[in-house]
This record gives C-alpha cells, structure tokens and sequence, in this order.
C-alpha cells in the first residue's frame, strides 16, 4: 500500500534563530548575538544614569533652560569628569566603528558619531580649561549623543536578536542514538560513532540514523523532509535510505553506506551554508544616508572655517565649525532606521510574522516572484479522502463505511485520513475482527461477518481482481489509490489526494492581482504538480525537484532578473530558503527552514506572506519619511549654524540647534510609532490585494 504520509511538524515558531546580523556596515561588531543585546542595554542604562548629573551640572544647558547653577565646590568639575567616563565608555562601540569604517574607507553612520563626540569631547575640554569660547562647552549634548545613539542601537539589536543556528538544526534531525548490530546482540550507540558497513535496527516509526542500504525488511519511508515527496515512498532489501527519513509502518536493518560529511544531509548542510554566505547584504540606507552626511558635515565645517577666518573672525570660526560638527551628528538618524524596524518586526510578531533578518524585511516589497513549495505550504501535506467510486451493488457511503471499519485499528496516515472522512460524513463503522496488515498490499479484517479488505495494486493483483475504469485518471494525476474488496471482490475505489489548504486559493490570487508572479516548487510528480497548479490557478511550475536541485530553480529565476520570494517548510527547503532574495519559512515546518529563512510565519497560512509584503512597503515608507526628515533638518541647521545668514544678522545660536536636534528626533519617534497601525490579518491583507 503506497501510502503518503507526513509527519507531523512540531511548530517551532519560538526558536528565533541566526543568521548573519546585519549591523553598520563595517561597524565592526556584525554577527552579535543575545549577549550584546544585553551588553548594549546594560551600557545604555549606565550611561543614562551619567547623563543626568553631567546634563544638569552644564553652564550652557543651565543657561539654555534659563536656571542657575549652586555655587557648591567642584560643580564645574561634575560635567568634565563623567563626560569623559561617557565619551571613553560609552562612546567606545562608536570609535571602534568609526575606525573599523575608516579602515574600510566606507565612511558612515559610525565616522559620523564618532567624529561628532570626539569634537564634543575636544571643544568641551578646550571651553572647560578656559582654552576655548564659553560657548564650546557642549558637554551636555556629548552626554545625550551618546545615549540617544546607544538607545538606537540597543533597539536596533534587540530586534535582530536570534538565537539557534540553521546547521544546528539539520543535526537535530538525527536520532539521538543509533541501534547497532554486534553479533547477536543490538547496542546503542551514538550515530557519530557509526562507521560504514556497520548494520542498525531502524524502529516501526524511528528516524534512520545514517544513509545506508536496507539488507533486511520493508518499509514506507516517509522522506518529506529530505526531498518534499508527499507520498511515502516504499523501500525494499537493496534500496538506498537516508539519514533522517523515517519508517512508518514496519522495521529495517540497514547496513551504513556513508556517515557525517559524505551523508546527504550534510551536503544539505553545505548547500545552506555557501547561500547564507553568498546571499548579498544590501547597503543599508541609513548607513548611505550617514555617507553623504559625513561628506556634507565635513564640507560645511571646513568652508565654515576658512570663510570666518577671512572674515577676521578666529573665534568665530572655531566656535561655528565646531557647532557645525556636532550638530551635524544624526540623532534623528541614528534613530530613524531602528525605530521603524523595532516597531515593524514588534507588530509583524503580532501579527504572527516573525522578522529574522531585517534586509528580508526590507527587500520584500521589491519581490516580483513569490515561489511556493507545495507539499506543507500551498496543501496540508497530509491525504485526504477526495472521491468514492462504488461498484455495482454498492452505494459510496458503503464503501467508506466498509473501509473505515476495516482501517480503524490501523495507525497509517491513509487509514486516518479514510477513518476521517466516515466520521466527516457522519457514517457508522462496524467492529472489526481478526485485523491483518500486510505492508505494500494493505490491510484485511473480517467486518459484520465479511472479509473486507483495503489496498493499492499489489492487493488486486493478489486477489486477481480488476480496478475499476474511473481509476486511470485518477492515477495519472498523481493521487492515491485504493481499491475496496468484499469477500475477494471490488466493491469501490477511494481517491486519496494531499488536501489543498482554502487559503491558498486566496493568496494566489491577491498575490496575482498585486502583479506578483506565483510559481510552485515540489518533489512530486509531473501530474500531482499540473493537478495542484491547475486548481490554484498557478501558471508556472516546477515538478520532481530534488532537495539538492531546488536552490537551483532560484537561481534561474533570479538569472530571469526576479527578485525572488522563496516560502517552505521542510529540509529539502532550507538550501532554497537561504538561496532566495527573501526566505520564508512556514512556522509549522521544520527547524531547519525556520533557521535558512529572514522570515518565519507562525501560521502556516500562506496569505500571511501578504502581510509580509504589507508590512515591507509600509516600513520602508516610514524608514524613507525619517530619513528625509532626519537629513532635511540637517541640510537646514548646519547652513544656519555655520552662520550663512550672519550677513543678514541671523546667527543660529547654539542652543536653538541643540533643541531643533531634540525636536527631529522626537518627530521621527512619532512618525514610526503610526506603524502599530497597520493591520495584518491574513485575510485583511489578502482583501487589500
């Protein structure tokens, strides 16, 4: 009985896991897990705490605010001292990356920061030791650079933080220990310490340990996972198993072909690992934007220079060239990038998407191609029964009732789904007596006096029986079959089909009418793959895809010039997953692809993808509309605060820039925060479309 079985996939959405992350470019600290969350928080807090008395003990931010310092003994000396604590702790990670960005010669967010604090840190000293103009004593907004820049990027990794290792993931696929053949004896062992040529005892249900050869036994060996065949598929003494796979119905002994590096699931391994690597990060735009500014700041500060100093102005000039620097320090656009997406990926988990990697998330609205793998994803990966065919003298509602009561004590994935569909149709089943399971023929057991039996070819050709005519067709689409006989005669046909899930009709067609092309991807055979396209109105596919060939079907549409969206759930995923332009994962699937996606759904509702196109545009216009403002208030402040309208007897003082500063960035706040409005129901977004 060639039956199709999918085990069950345990729902791992919480497993967050890693890939690369994907901080300032450059900035020196990519790859940081859990730990600088927690690093970047706990500095944040400390440095916050330093902020307030070297705030509050300022002369300029005193003078600013318009109240008088104490006359206590040392005051002055409160600011100068934690400033330097600040700008020597707290403003490491920046200097660092500064000069992990000049060494790059990729200046960016970092050089900004860290140019902007040093001249603080200078100018502050120089105003401080009576060296420079009163005026430079910028100590204060040294202190609240340094926390609001800390905040940004605390926020910034709290929500790319991710935990376990898509290859981590594949190993756990393998049993925890092997059962060896010594002699008489079976000892367990782990599978590392299997060798080729050595002979294990696979379970009724167990996992096999390594990629062997069946000497002994015959099993459906469910190989979803690996290859996104949905049927199981039925192996006999001399056929080839892999690691992995599992025996459903009966047990082997399997003597080892190949172990750890030469075995299939590490060449999948590989295949994940060289994509993850190879998959191109996108300059993030901030980092673009900070480019420019640092270029922008720089000018304006050396031509801010040179025109006060002819004007005779020395003074003057140190005075505007430094408020040039420091204002020109994006507070705003330190925050602008990592508000959006710690407020994207915040309500995309609400709305049960999960944000692994931010560019996935970023270059979802450019896909022009979403590519659907079949089994687990656009169906339920497990049969269903679709069409009864009585024969002569029987009604189909005999027919099932037969095949239920025969199939009752069987724990088969066919016999679940033919148990179902009696109960579906709210029809009885009989006792059965003296049950009988005969692997790749079926089941036999004797129902209310009659011996009633339910199989696949080799039962008909055993009892020489004839299929019925309706069944041809149903073969050549791919479907299961299953013939009824009564006392050694047919009595119907069952047509059993992997269940294509409602909402899969619906994503199809918002995805179309959005102008996105919908592709399908699967192990099975040409005619499952026509019948299931055909139903879902899907005009391009690919069918019979091995695991090992599925990244390559990317690659071509990508060689096409798509941006491709790739959205699976088993092993044989994980390459294709890490492959496309953007990897989504369907959360009910396997560690394994939930490890090679940037985004993981925790429904495995594939109008959610929907949503992550919903989630895509709005963010990026919200990251576009504080960039703007962040860069605009810039282009317009540092003008002013280099004196362009001294001629005209406007001089932007210092501490108006320091407020226009504070007021961006509390603007850019207010303008991410109108993201929590998005609604991204599936089927709110599959109406949108």
């Amino acid at each position: 009985m060639d039956h199709a079985g999918h085990t069950g996939h345990a729902g791992h959405t919480q497993q967050m896991d890693h890939t690369e992350h994907a901080g300032h470019a450059g900035g020196g600290h990519a790859g940081h897990g859990a730990d600088h969350v927690g690093q970047f928080r706990r500095l944040f807090w400390i440095m916050l705490v330093l902020a307030v008395p070297v705030v509050a003990a300022s002369p300029m931010f005193a003078m600013v605010l318009g109240y008088a310092l104490p006359a206590i003994p040392g005051l002055g000396w409160v600011s100068p001292v934690l400033g330097t604590v600040m700008y020597v702790w707290g403003g490491r990670p920046f200097l660092t990356g500064a000069v992990s960005e000049l060494r790059a010669r990729t200046p960016g967010m970092m050089l900004l920061i860290g140019l902007a604090i040093s001249v603080a840190f200078v100018a502050s000293w120089g105003a401080s030791l009576g060296l420079l103009d009163h005026q430079l004593d910028f100590w204060w907004e040294l202190a609240l650079l340094i926390v609001i820049m800390l905040l940004g990027h605390w926020i910034e990794m709290r929500s790319l933080a991710q935990t376990t290792s898509a290859l981590d993931s594949l190993a756990a696929l393998l049993p925890d220990e092997a059962e060896r053949v010594e002699g008489g004896d079976v000892v367990t062992v782990p599978p590392a310490e299997l060798r080729a040529g050595d002979v294990v005892v696979v379970r009724p249900g167990g996992r096999v340990p390594a990629d062997g050869r069946i000497t002994e036994g015959s099993a459906s060996m469910d190989e979803s996972m690996i290859t996104g065949e949905s049927r199981t598929v039925r192996r006999e003494p001399g056929d080839p198993v892999v690691a992995g796979t599992v025996a459903t119905d009966s047990g082997l002994r399997v003597e080892v072909t190949a172990v750890g590096e030469d075995t299939t699931l590490a060449g999948i391994q590989r295949l994940v690992a060289e994509a993850q690597n190879s998959s191109s990060r996108a300059q993030r735009l901030a980092d673009t934007a900070a480019g420019w500014l640092f270029w922008f700041a720089l000018g304006a500060a050396a031509l801010t220079a040179v025109v006060w100093s002819i004007v005779g102005l020395p003074d003057s000039a140190v005075v505007r060239t430094m408020t040039v620097l420091v204002i020109a320090c994006p507070h705003a656009l330190g925050l602008a990038i990592p508000l959006v997406v710690s407020i994207a990926t915040e309500r995309a988990a609400r709305g049960g998407v999960l944000v692994k990697d931010r560019l996935a998330l970023e270059t979802m609205r450019t896909v022009d191609t979403v590519l659907f793998d079949k089994t687990g994803t656009l169906t339920k990966g497990e049969p269903v029964v679709a069409d009864v065919e009585p024969a002569e003298g029987y009604s189909a509602d005999d027919v099932l009732s037969l095949a239920a009561s025969a199939e009752r004590d069987s724990e088969h994935p066919l016999a679940r789904a033919i148990v179902q569909a009696a109960a579906r149709h709210s029809l009885t089943t009989a006792p059965a007596q003296d049950f009988r399971s005969s692997p790749a023929v079926g089941v036999r057991a004797v129902v209310a006096g009659r011996v009633v039996e339910v199989g696949g070819p080799n039962l008909l050709q055993e009892r020489s029986a004839l299929a019925l005519p309706v069944t041809d067709p149903w073969r050549e689409e791919g479907a299961t079959v299953l013939h009824v006989l009564v006392d050694g005669k047919v009595a119907g046909a069952l047509r059993l089909a992997d269940e294509i899930r409602e909402e899969s009709r619906e994503a199809v067609a918002a995805l179309h009418r959005r102008g996105v092309q919908v592709v399908m991807i699967t192990g099975d055979a040409e005619a499952v793959a026509a019948s299931v396209a055909s139903e879902l109105g899907i005009e391009r596919y690919f069918a019979g895809v091995r695991p090992e060939d599925k990244s390559a079907s990317v690659q071509e549409l990508q060689r096409e010039g798509r941006k491709v969206a790739m959205v699976g759930d088993g092993v044989n995923d994980a390459p294709a997953l890490a492959q496309a332009d953007v990897g989504i994962a369907i959360g009910a699937g396997t560690d394994v692809a939930i490890a090679s996606a940037g985004v993981i759904l925790a429904s495995d509702d594939p109008r959610s993808v929907l949503s992550v196109i919903e989630l895509s545009r709005a963010g990026y216009r919200k990251m576009q509309q504080n960039l703007w403002w962040a860069a605009g208030y810039n282009l317009i402040a540092v003008p002013l605060a280099a004196g362009v309208l001294a001629p005209v007897g406007f001089v932007m003082p210092m501490s108006v820039g320091a407020l226009l500063m504070s007021a961006s960035t509390v603007v850019v706040a207010l303008n991410a925060q109108l993201l929590r409005r998005l609604d991204l129901r599936p089927e709110v977004s599959a109406r949108r479309g």
